[in-house]
């Protein structure tokens, strides 16, 4: 429909012409709004169904044709008779005789003098000279007759702007959706692969030389950097074009070598990327797992070989060493381009593989088929033996080739090559057992996994089985408005397959559900292991795209059941050392990669058919061996098994918080779906506390029960509310003795959740306080909160169960005084003021831990307190012990506690003439300041003392005189502060704090007149300044201007 629209919307000029191979015309594109009309002249050539090269006045330049070009096209196709075919100009030509050839040539060159005049002398020169190149050769070129028969053919590609819009995309390093568009012109090399044009090698040859051009490679290699994620996803993709390239199966041996050849120039280079992004780490040859023969023999040789020396089919599950050795061996550095450097090495010739992908009823006859055999299963059908990767890069590339039935041949062959090791698994055991017990060696499981394999191999098979089930409808199909709506798939038979049950579907389904599960050792680096979880989540978001029917939920059963068993049980019993080849098995290496997010998906699609199936999956999953300080990875309620290699290397899994956070969704999905169930809960919950290590993750769950559990519209669920609160514990006593920076909010949410819980529950956490929270948070959180208003409100109780719950709170923050009365005593003295012993209690406390444990700024805001409370010969004396701890110098006359000073002299001074007398003496030993002394000693003498009305007390109303006691003692403290300030200030005093000093010198003579000889006092005082400061000219000729 687009497509008709777009050559309506062009007008096409009458003298349209097409001659022998070359079409040729003027289109037209009409006037809008903001461009007048426009016409541009186009050219095609064009070979044996293919557009061989264009040429349009437009100017635009892309890799596509444009719009002129596609509609001239369309409009010759569709509209023939609209278009008046002639013979090639070579043909015309001969049918004219010399006077009409003349006129031609004279008649054309008048037409484009301007255009063609020198190059028709130039011609004319040439033929005229017996002795010119164009002499020697019969004949003259036709653009319009078209190429020879022997000649190359292909579809036009413009080269120059392919470089251009590569080297362009590149610069922007992945911003502005340049991504987006490589992995178009990606999608476009696919295309032309699958449409068998050999444009598809030269454009993927062309982005690779740019990409090997970028010049952020050198940079990246000089710092030590890794590349961007999205850039190291395109060159993973370039990396698998090359291996479909070199696996054309039909491809000639020239080109083979010659890609073979520049694959290895760009391998060899210094900047080119390394396959797993990660320098030094070694693995093995992968690739040619195993020579080819064209033999069938010889592969039964070889087969039989392998399973007698090694695990039955190993080499179809991890690389081609049966066995490895904790020092790796080393191999050579490994690049993005290796795998197509090796694939250059197969072939399509094996006769067992020709007769699988030519035929769907290829199967051995039924007399040959007892016995073992790895040509064929039991029931007949081939089987491909090869190293997985390898083989699915085998279908990638017949499929990405266009052919499709042949792939879907492949696919299955290898899929019940895998079946048969899943149904032989005890078959190993057996044959192992021997050598194992002898050797006292440990099998180890798989290096190389095929989820976040370079080559995708589970991707591969997945798609190319699916795809032969889409319905291509509507429904499917992208619309343009926002995200395109899911495919939808249909079973369809699977050709020559004796079980009629079975469908490209299932085995889509089941091959997905193999490769998932498979267990496999976590790679080294942080890319390698990012891929992993990225592959598994793209695998998952596919297996969701369908739609589960009875035949999908068997298949489904049946995988899940087979997983779990791995190992048989007998022989686990046997051999407890040897591990399951599945990731779900009981018994897993150590530094295996979790299988949380499978199981996930397991969970959720087994859930509604079969639950108890769907939580034996999850809680087996549940397990991450790699935290555990013994390899422990068993089912819940079954001891831990695991075996590691290396136990003394804790590995590098730069993934770890992805993977911790996917177990803690697996976790909370589980959770959520057993709401109400009493018995599954307890078990997930006891699930949780085994293998969860985070106190973050736990605390997230603990709030995703309580949601759940709490729904606003419906009554709580406590089952699920007591799952939330025991985790919630959980975490408490996980971070009691740690530093968390969430932890206050973790207390709070503790609180709530009792609350929501109910009475008991509160009560519980108050009595047990000192095994989940610090003094600190117990009285100043947790008690505070139980006991506020709200609280009360919310749990609707009656008076004995308010008092019960006070006096809990009470208990706790006695115990919190005396555990840390420095931090705890005032929040128990409030929660305490209700009830007249407790609150005596910690106020004995406050006074025993006062000499010892406590500072001055808790002792005055203590003191404070007590005032407020009405307590104020208590808040005197915890003032005067506060006073005891205190000690300001001279020069701290901005000391924080110097309001505290002023508060505790002024209570004295309202409390009375003895109050004020006990405290002088401590304010004169504590306080060196100034400006501070003569401060306490203004506001003493501006009103009488005992003014705060103590009962039973008279008060003179007199003012005090400083000529008295006590006043007398704090002038005379004042008097020696300033003149010992004084003296400290002239030792390093600068020109520009002299103004500052006179003032300071001014307030002095104030203090020193409030004695009867002051003004004597103060000059002497200054008399002695100017002896002993003389050398200070400036200085003392400003004291001398203001004090004489």
């Amino acid at each position: 429909m687009e497509s008709r629209t777009s050559v309506s919307r062009f007008t096409f000029a009458s003298s349209l012409c097409l001659l022998g191979f070359h079409l040729s015309g003027t289109v037209t594109e009409p006037a809008t709004a903001s461009e007048p009309e426009v016409t541009h002249k186009v050219a095609i050539s064009f070979d044996r169904c293919k557009i061989t090269s264009v040429t349009c006045g437009c100017g635009n330049r892309d890799i596509f044709y444009c719009a002129h070009v596609v509609a001239l096209s369309l409009y010759r196709i569709r509209k023939p008779e609209q278009v008046k075919l002639r013979l090639p100009i070579s043909e015309t030509l001969f049918q004219m005789n010399r006077d009409q050839l003349q006129k031609l040539v004279q008649y054309l060159i008048t037409a484009h003098h301007t255009e063609v005049l020198p190059t028709a002398q130039k011609l004319a020169d040439e033929i005229l000279s017996s002795n010119s190149e164009i002499n020697q050769v019969h004949g003259a070129p036709d653009p319009t007759a078209g190429a020879s028969i022997d000649d190359d053919n292909c579809w036009h590609l413009d080269e120059d702007q392919v470089r251009e819009q590569v080297k362009q995309f590149l610069s922007q390093g992945g911003y502005y959706g340049s991504g987006k568009q490589l992995n178009s012109m990606f999608a476009k090399v696919r295309e032309m692969l699958r449409m068998r044009d050999s444009n598809g090698a030269r454009m993927l040859t062309l982005i690779t030389e740019q990409f090997m051009a970028d010049p952020r490679l050198s940079l990246w290699r000089q710092q030590g950097t890794g590349m961007t994620d999205k850039c190291r996803q395109l060159w993973d993709e370039l990396g698998a074009l090359w291996v479909c390239v070199v696996l054309n199966p039909h491809c000639k041996s020239e080109e083979k070598s010659g890609w073979l050849k520049q694959l290895k120039k760009w391998g060899d280079m210094d900047v080119c990327p390394l396959e797993d992004g990660n320098y030094g780490s070694e693995l093995p040859n992968i690739t040619n797992a195993l020579p080819q023969s064209n033999l069938a023999q010889g592969l039964h040789e070889r087969a039989r070989l392998l399973y007698l020396t090694a695990p039955l089919f190993r080499p179809l599950l991890s690389s081609p060493l049966s066995t490895v050795t904790i020092a790796h061996r080393c191999r050579p550095r490994r690049t993005v381009f290796s795998r197509a450097v090796e694939a250059c090495d197969l072939h399509w010739q094996d006769s067992h593989l020709q007769r699988i992908i030519s035929s769907d009823y290829y199967m051995s006859p039924s007399y040959q088929r007892e016995g073992e055999s790895l040509l064929f299963n039991p029931q007949g059908l081939p089987l491909w033996l090869d190293h997985v990767p390898t083989a699915c890069a085998r279908v990638d590339a017949l499929r990405s080739h266009g052919y499709t039935r042949e792939a879907l041949r492949l696919a299955v062959a290898i899929i019940n090559t895998l079946r048969l090791q899943q149904q032989r698994q005890m078959d190993i055991y057996k044959h192992q057992k021997k050598e194992l017990l002898q050797r006292n060696v440990t099998s180890t499981t798989n290096l190389e996994g095929w989820v976040g394999h370079p080559l995708d191999p589970i991707g591969c098979l997945f798609i190319t089985l699916t795809e032969t089930c889409r319905m291509d409808d509507d429904n499917s199909m992208d619309t343009g408005e926002g995200d395109p709506r899911p495919p939808v798939y249909h079973h369809v038979p699977v050709w020559g397959c004796p079980d009629v049950g079975e469908s490209y579907l299932t085995l889509a389904l089941e091959v997905a559900l193999m490769g998932m599960g498979q267990q496999r050792i976590m790679p080294e680096g942080l890319y390698a292991q990012d891929k992993v979880c990225r592959n598994e989540e793209q695998i998952v978001s596919k297996l969701q795209e369908l739609d589960l029917d009875d035949l999908l939920v068997q298949t489904l059963r049946k995988q899940a059941v087979q997983l779990l068993e791995g190992t048989p049980p007998a022989a686990r019993r046997r051999l407890a050392h040897v591990l399951d080849e599945t990731g779900l098995g009981e018994v897993i290496h150590r530094e295996s990669v979790p299988m949380h997010t499978f199981a996930k998906y397991l969970f959720s699609a087994l859930l509604p058919h079969d639950a108890d199936l769907a939580y034996k999956v999850a809680l087996r999953a549940m397990r991450l061996p790699v935290l555990e300080s013994s390899a422990g990875s068993g089912d819940v309620g079954h001891p831990h098994h695991g075996i590691s290699i290396v136990p003394s290397r804790y590995p590098r899994w730069f993934t770890l918080g992805h993977l911790e956070s996917q177990q803690c969704e697996l976790a909370s999905t589980m959770l959520t779906a057993a709401k109400g169930d009493m018995l599954r809960l307890r078990t997930v919950l006891d699930a949780i506390q085994k293998n969860i290590h985070s106190s973050s993750l736990i605390f997230k769950l603990a709030q995703d029960a309580f949601k759940i559990a709490t729904p606003a519209d419906s009554p709580p669920d406590i089952t699920l509310l007591n799952v939330a609160l025991e985790l919630g514990l959980q975490v408490m006593r996980m971070t009691l003795s740690t530093l968390n920076w969430r932890r206050r909010e973790m207390v709070r949410w503790l609180v709530t959740c009792a609350t929501e819980v109910g009475l008991r529950a509160l009560v519980s956490i108050l009595q047990s306080w000192y095994t989940l929270f610090t003094p600190t948070e117990a009285t100043s959180i947790v008690a505070a909160t139980v006991m506020s208003h709200n609280t009360i409100l919310r749990l609707s109780l009656d008076y004995p169960q308010r008092e019960e719950l006070a006096s809990c709170a009470r208990t706790l923050a006695l115990q919190c005084a005396m555990k840390d009365p420095q931090n705890c005593a005032l929040s128990a003295l409030t929660l305490c003021e209700k009830d007249h012993i407790a609150f005596e209690t910690a106020y004995q406390i406050v006074i025993d831990a006062a000499s010892t444990g406590m500072t001055y700024s808790q002792l005055f805001t203590i003191a404070r307190y007590m005032e407020h409370r009405g307590y104020p010969l208590r808040s005197f004396k915890l003032a005067s012990l506060a006073m005891t701890h205190l000690n300001l110098a001279y020069n701290q006359d901005t000391h924080p506690a110097i309001n505290d000073v002023l508060w505790a002299c002024a209570l004295s001074h309202s409390l009375g003439k003895n109050e004020l007398a006990a405290i002088i003496p401590l304010v004169v030993k504590s306080v060196h300041c100034a400006t501070v002394l003569s401060d306490i000693l203004r506001r003493c003498t501006m009103t009488a003392p005992g003014l705060a009305g103590i009962p039973g007390r008279r008060n003179s109303g007199k003012l005090m005189s400083t000529d008295k006691a006590p006043l007398r003692q704090l002038l005379d403290a004042t008097i020696s502060a300033y003149i010992n300030t004084t003296h400290s200030r002239l030792t390093h005093i600068s020109p520009r704090h002299y103004g500052e000093f006179i003032e300071f010198l001014s307030k002095a003579r104030e203090t020193f007149l409030l004695a009867q000889d002051g003004h004597i006092q103060f000059a002497q005082f200054i008399d002695n300044l100017k002896q002993i400061y003389k050398g200070k000219k400036k200085l003392m000729m400003l004291v001398r201007e203001r004090f004489g």
